[in-house]
């Protein structure tokens, strides 16, 4: 009974490791393991201005929250509920333990923060909006007091052109709350340039689609003395089968782009269209261009007239969006006054927790300490001694038995000495000669006549017939009681299991749900 108390102290020691590493020290992991490009820059030393110095970026793609549109789960159930929870814990957790403590100057949301953006009534949408808030910390209006932030609109917050030539509203709602859709900002000396993609292979007499394309004609005839970073929720056009890189974990998504009629609009698309890219890669002409839409991250090089061109396709940063490595991604925007996107810009891509993996890491670990808690003796490692103390009894059993076997094969002649003391003196035993039963075998011996043969075969027959029954009687008694004490011992052993598990859920439920509500609750 001790060893077994020692081994629920010990199970309940390991699963306090567990969840802390599970629930805080897997986010400290990016800390260690990720760092900002051109670590040889003296970031403490910069001015307070953003402009004009090296400016530290965090890229943020697809939080895509959760709500009654996800997974085809019915609305208000337990199961979504619990989804958008765990979810949205994840997202808050990388955020303020991954990506805020390398202390970024402005942060980038590349669009899709929210998953039926479109589809959802204004108070639904003022719900998912409080929720991306809340994930992320954001002050009224979605901003921070010290770190810039910006945003691009993915299809996921006002659908594809299709939809929204239809549906206007949901463009005022998104721009009330998140600003405008087409616009450039400056950090360091490298201008960013963030455009609709959505509306850009709609209809040309369309409003929002004509709205786009002028903003990008304006900047493509404006000073051109620095870097650009061209900023799209929709990656630019690839050829099918483009290899990623070595990032990437899943395969590779092939263009594909449904309309709803001629000319009615786009419905779907996972690339913008080859004349589209190549037009906004000809007027915006950046060094750099970073997309999302994808959910895993992809890396390919654009051929222009002016040169190459390098896209970063981020992975999405929830864990619940088809990837299990959810990622973002540092760049630093240095004061060069160099058009290079290599001495201008500069990126690295990190990667957060694996919480699949974390879960199944828990399925396993609740496997193992009920196995354990179940087969495991009570007195613990003494079953190596009754193991041994079996072994010599067997080895005794076996020394006395083969000693009766050698007096049974043996036969003993009395001997004398000298003083007329008796001495035994053991010899083997002489196997008789056969013989046959038929007439008579020698003088003194008796004759074995037919009907005797047979009243003595008889008797031995019923003889051995009642020690059958007897023994098989026996038999099914030994087997009866047998089964009744394993079943008694499996009862008893799950009722221990049982106490012993509440045992240790006593100690590590309170500490899990401390630890999942020390990180949603505000502080």
């Amino acid at each position: 009974m001790q060893s077994l108390s020692r081994l629920t102290l010990v199970l309940c020691c390991v699963w306090v490791l567990t969840l802390l590493c599970g629930e805080m020290v897997a986010y400290w992991i990016p800390l260690w393991t990720c760092s900002w490009p051109q670590p040889d820059v003296d970031f403490s030393s910069q001015s307070s201005s953003i402009d004009g110095r090296v400016v530290k970026v965090a890229v943020v793609a697809d939080p895509q929250l959760m709500d009654r549109t996800s997974l085809s789960l019915a609305p208000k159930s337990l199961a979504l509920e619990a989804a958008k929870f765990y979810t949205d814990l994840y997202m808050r957790r990388s955020f303020h333990l991954s990506i805020l403590p390398f202390k970024p100057n402005l942060v980038i949301f590349l669009g899709d923060h929210f998953d039926g953006g479109p589809f959802l009534s204004d108070q639904e949408w003022m719900e998912s909006f409080s929720r991306f808030k809340h994930i992320f910390g954001l002050e009224e209006h979605g901003r921070y007091s010290d770190i810039l932030v910006y945003y691009l609109c993915g299809n996921h917050d006002i659908g594809y052109s299709s939809f929204h030539a239809q549906h206007p509203e949901v463009i005022d709602r998104y721009e009330k709350e998140f600003g405008a859709r087409n616009y450039h900002f400056s950090a360091g000396k490298v201008n960013f340039i963030v455009v609709d993609a959505q509306t850009l292979d709609g209809p040309k007499q369309e409003k929002e689609t004509s709205v786009s394309w002028q903003f990008i004609k304006n900047i493509s005839t404006a000073n051109m003395s620095r870097p650009r970073v061209l900023l799209t929720h929709i990656p630019l056009y690839r050829p099918n089968d483009s290899p990623c890189g070595s990032y990437r974990s899943s395969g590779v998504i092939n263009q594909r782009v449904s309309y709803v009629g001629h000319d009615q609009g786009i419905k779907y698309q996972n690339y913008l269209t080859k004349e589209t890219s190549d037009r906004l890669l000809h007027l915006i002409k950046p060094s750099l261009v970073l997309s999302g839409h994808d959910h895993d991250q992809c890396t390919v090089t654009h051929s222009t007239q002016f040169g190459s061109v390098v896209e970063h396709t981020l992975g999405t940063v929830s864990w619940q969006q088809g990837n299990l490595y959810p990622s973002f991604m540092l760049l630093t925007a240095s004061p060069s006054n160099s058009t290079s996107s290599n001495s201008a810009v500069s990126t690295s891509l990190c990667f957060l927790p694996m919480q699949t993996h974390i879960y199944i890491w828990y399925l396993c670990q609740f496997f193992v300490t009920l196995l354990l808690l179940f087969i495991w003796p009570t007195n613990g490692f003494a079953i190596f001694d009754q193991f041994m103390s079996f072994v010599s009894s067997v080895r005794r059993k076996w020394a006395n038995m083969k000693e009766k076997v050698d007096e049974e094969d043996c036969e003993y002649d009395m001997i004398w000495d000298s003083e007329g003391s008796m001495h035994l003196i053991k010899k083997n035993k002489t196997v008789p000669a056969p013989f046959s039963n038929v007439g008579v075998t020698g003088r003194g011996n008796a004759v074995l006549r037919s009907s005797a043969k047979k009243q003595s075969t008889q008797e031995q027959e019923t003889a051995i017939s009642v020690e059958m029954n007897t023994d098989m009687n026996s038999e099914k008694t030994g087997k009866t009681r047998q089964n009744r004490s394993m079943m008694i011992r499996f009862v008893l052993r799950l009722i221990r299991l049982l106490r012993l598990t509440i045992i240790i859920a006593a100690v590590n439920v309170p500490l899990y749900m401390m630890l999942l509500f020390k990180d949603w609750i505000d502080r």
